[in-house]
């Protein structure tokens, strides 16, 4: 099982896609996969073994409360002010086509990355059906199963067949 490797105080500590669901819960369990494969492929391209969790930085266009949990819990990103939702960090890509907002930078003081959703991850049907309110039972009902099944897609690729990256 794939997990997330870093630093605390000089002490290794990992965390697997299972203890970002017990620190979250399920609500946006699609959005705590995301998290964890922008995390598995981002902190592979900035070092060659594990950074400290608080050198790390992240930016992204995509504000979900899924993503943010998964680099709280394992960068401490948000309580450090190290994390940042920056819209424009889209750059020109269409906002309105599902893996618009699915852009995240993720930086330490000697390097950075930009990962970008793949085309086809985040379906039209799943993002309508986020976007729209109000929404029937029987669409909740739908919209749960969506993200389940969301979550384990993404759990079962490589991160890079998740993200597309760039290092600068």
């Amino acid at each position: 099982m794939a997990s997330l490797s870093v630093l605390d105080d000089h002490h290794p500590v990992a965390f697997e896609f299972d203890d970002l669901v017990r620190y979250h819960g399920r609500a946006s369990i699609g959005g705590l996969a995301l998290g964890f494969k922008v995390l598995e492929r981002g902190l592979e391209l900035l070092a060659d073994g594990p950074l400290d969790r608080r050198s790390v930085f992240v930016e992204t266009a995509f504000d979900g409360p899924g993503t943010r949990d998964a680099f709280e819990l394992v960068t401490r990103a948000v309580t450090g002010d190290r994390y940042r939702v920056v819209p424009d960090l889209a750059g020109s890509e269409s906002l309105e086509a599902p893996q618009g907002h699915f852009v995240f930078r993720l930086s330490t003081a000697d390097a950075a990355a930009t990962m970008h959703l793949r085309p086809g991850v985040v379906t039209d049907e799943f993002v309508e059906l986020v976007r729209k309110h109000p929404r029937t039972a029987p669409e909740e009902a739908h919209l749960v199963s969506l993200k389940e099944a969301l979550a384990a897609d993404i759990m079962g690729r490589r991160a890079d067949e998740v993200f597309d990256a760039d290092d600068r």
